[in-house]
């Protein structure tokens, strides 16, 4: 006859063992690193939605320069000029600061502007160099981008 004690045997079954412990934090470890994964492109998208929304910014800040000063700054006056007034021709006769600070990219480059524009030479074009830093590569992103 096999007598068993009641306590000791209950006591066997109240905790996990070690292997069901392993196997736990392996079934974390392995959803942490999917949900990792599965994220890493969501600061590129972030940084591209900043440009467009600095894009829009710029282009409310620019139609208010030019109701003041009749027309938008020249490529050489950039845009400076909406923080300081230009000294270099045309300087405008009505000028008021629409923007205290320029932002700079989410790579922390300035804003390149141009008047007139590459695609439509009757606007303005404000660009951004992107990720590598350097005008003219394929991933360069313009206002006049469509």
């Amino acid at each position: 006859m096999n007598i068993q004690n009641p306590v000791l045997n209950s006591r066997r079954r109240a905790g996990f063992t070690l292997l069901e412990m392993v196997i736990v934090l392996g079934i974390i470890a392995m959803i942490l690193g999917g949900a990792i994964f599965a994220m890493r492109g969501i600061g590129d998208a972030a940084k591209l939605r900043q440009v467009e929304a600095d894009f829009s910014s710029f282009e409310s800040a620019l139609a208010m320069y030019k109701l003041n000063a009749g027309s938008f700054p020249t490529t050489q006056q950039g845009l400076k000029a909406l923080q300081d007034k230009p000294s270099s021709t045309p300087v405008p006769r009505r000028w008021v600061q629409v923007m205290s600070k320029l932002p700079a990219d989410p790579w922390g480059a300035e804003y390149g502007y141009r008047f007139p524009g590459k695609k439509r030479a009757n606007d303005f074009e404000m660009f951004s160099k992107g990720p590598d830093g350097q005008e003219g590569t394929p991933d360069d992103l313009s206002s006049q981008d469509d």
